[in-house]
């Protein structure tokens, strides 16, 4: 099962995340942010308040919002961050 070990914020809505199968990059969240619960955190001063849910293994913000790690991995890949 995928989780995040490692999630820091860098600028804007890009987020450097590390992966339980030891992969690794940077990826941009910016198109990702549609829907009621992501709504808030297109506000950087929200977004910037992610942490790694201990229980979920992912990013989440205090609005209870989080993406699935395979989610996050194939943006990251998609987008060829590193």
């Amino acid at each position: 099962m995928l989780e995040v070990v490692d999630a820091k914020y860098l600028s804007g809505f890009t987020v450097h995340l590390a992966f339980s199968d030891g992969t690794e990059g940077n990826v941009n969240l910016a198109d990702s942010l549609w829907g009621p619960v992501f709504e808030p955190l297109k506000d950087e001063s929200f977004f910037k308040q992610l942490t790694l849910s201990p229980i979920l293994r992912t990013l989440s913000w205090p609005n209870d919002a989080d993406f699935a790690p395979e989610h996050l991995k194939a943006k990251m890949v998609e987008q060829g961050m590193k």
